[in-house]
């Protein structure tokens, strides 16, 4: 077990003005050596605190007295303090398998710690779940949390998570629910595996067992070419509708005995389809934008209506103190923060830099706008193959083959979403690509303001 080390002290906080500073170790508080950054909190939780500091093999107790609702003002270095608990499954369609050689190491890393699940917002089996876990759980109010289905049926979920205890551990599901905590749950459809008679056998299960989830996200696996696994393969179109048609015909009968829908096709399955993407009045909140539902409405929103603000969620990191950005909740780029920085005013032509999911749903707002000088250049994702056409995943190798193709003199758009501390996937940043780019937030409103400020 390791312990906190603080990598940043806000200035003017108590943690300053008691001669805190970054680098040093926290060794305990008030007496306890907390296991993560949630104990962190209950911890420094209290109108006074006693830190025990290590600086450089120095140890010193702090003793800080602030004001109910003042920010102690310190940024750890992680979440989990001890050992993150990893997965155990072995689910033909994890995408982390299908990743190629050579990547930094913590994209390889497979966890199912549900504390993570709270912070950040990862997906759990709960086949590691304990009655401990439960109990603290409760205890704390760690809500909401995001667990991974993929069957109800005991068998079936067994076999997708290649894990016998997947048979049995959506008891702790049951457990959730009925304690009162927020769960939203997602089903990673496979073709002929979990889709047609067993897609419906799960939601007839959700109906009967679950029906307190917040939401059920139902979306398509991702398929590289580095995938070993023969059973794993895209949707067809034919499949895609299917998928839809399924779906939304329980959210009539959620709709009905629920009054809402509960269960929700990601966009991916409409792209796939063909078929024109559900109101944005059906999406509610945009509870589930980060797992591929509702982002097509949301983003057609914020371009045509300046007065829509969807909650962006930061991750339920942000309200731990001392908690860090990790994942995809980290930041995408030091140049996004720059805002309007980056907005050349200029009359060059204009490329919108995007996957081939994102030029679909990116190429009826660019018409509208009626300009001639904006164009729209699809990435193809040379990089992972198979059926990924998310911007998000778009990496810089594949940029340079297209921008290499490209003319110079042209402002070029790139989305954030396809960065994590302002590098790709694949280890390059954004100034090693043979033309320079713009790096703008992921976001409709952002993307207008950026088209139309090259009128002078």
């Amino acid at each position: 077990m390791s312990v906190p080390t603080i990598v940043s002290v806000s200035p003017n906080s108590p943690a300053e003005q008691h001669g805190i500073r970054g680098g040093e170790q926290i060794l305990a508080i008030n007496g306890c050596v907390p296991r993560d950054v949630i104990e962190y909190q209950l911890l420094i939780d209290e109108p006074q605190v006693t830190l025990e500091i290590d600086s450089g093999g120095i140890r010193s107790e702090v003793e800080i007295t602030r004001q109910t609702g003042v920010p102690l003002g310190i940024e750890v270095d992680g979440a989990l303090f001890d050992r993150v608990r990893t997965c155990d499954n072995h689910c033909e369609f994890c995408f982390i398998y299908q990743l190629p050689p050579g990547l930094r190491k913590s994209l390889y890393l497979k966890d199912d710690d549900y504390r993570l699940s709270f912070l950040y917002g990862n997906f759990t089996t709960l086949t590691r779940f304990t009655e401990s876990d439960l109990e603290r759980v409760l205890v704390e109010g760690l809500s909401p949390l995001y667990v991974s289905i993929h069957a109800t049926d005991p068998k079936k979920r067994a076999e997708m998570l290649r894990n016998r205890r997947g048979a049995t551990s959506l008891r702790w599901l049951q457990e959730l629910l009925c304690n009162g905590i927020t769960v939203h749950g997602q089903v990673v459809v496979c073709p002929g595996i979990n889709d047609g008679y067993w897609l419906e056998d799960t939601l007839a299960g959700i109906a009967e067992k679950y029906s307190e989830l917040a939401t059920l996200s139902v979306v398509p696996l991702g398929v590289s070419k580095y995938t070993n696994e023969p059973r794993m393969r895209p949707h067809t179109k034919e499949e895609a509708n299917e998928v839809i048609d399924l779906v939304e015909s329980w959210q009539s009968f959620f709709l009905e005995n629920l009054g809402r829908n509960l269960v929700y096709a990601a966009d991916e399955y409409y792209l796939a389809a063909g078929r024109k993407f559900p109101s944005a009045e059906s999406y509610g909140d945009f509870e589930m934008y980060e797992d591929g539902i509702g982002m097509a409405r949301a983003f057609e929103l914020e371009f045509f209506n300046d007065n829509f603000k969807r909650d962006k969620p930061s991750g339920f990191f942000a309200s731990v103190e001392g908690a860090p950005p990790l994942g995809f909740r980290a930041p995408r780029s030091d140049l996004s923060s720059e805002g309007e920085k980056q907005q050349k005013k200029s009359e060059a032509p204009i490329a919108v830099l995007t996957g081939e999911f994102g030029t679909e749903v990116l190429r009826p707002l660019v018409a509208s706008l009626n300009r001639k000088d904006v164009r729209i250049v699809p990435v193809k994702n040379n990089f992972f193959g198979g059926n990924i056409g998310v911007t998000g995943l778009i990496v810089g190798e594949d940029l340079v083959r297209v921008l290499s193709k490209e003319p110079e003199g042209h402002r070029y758009l790139l989305p954030d979403v396809c960065l994590s501390g302002g590098r790709f996937l694949d280890g390059m940043t954004p100034s090693e690509l043979p033309r320079e780019v713009e790096v703008i937030p992921t976001d409709g409103a952002y993307l207008k303001n950026a088209l139309i400020s090259n009128r002078l």
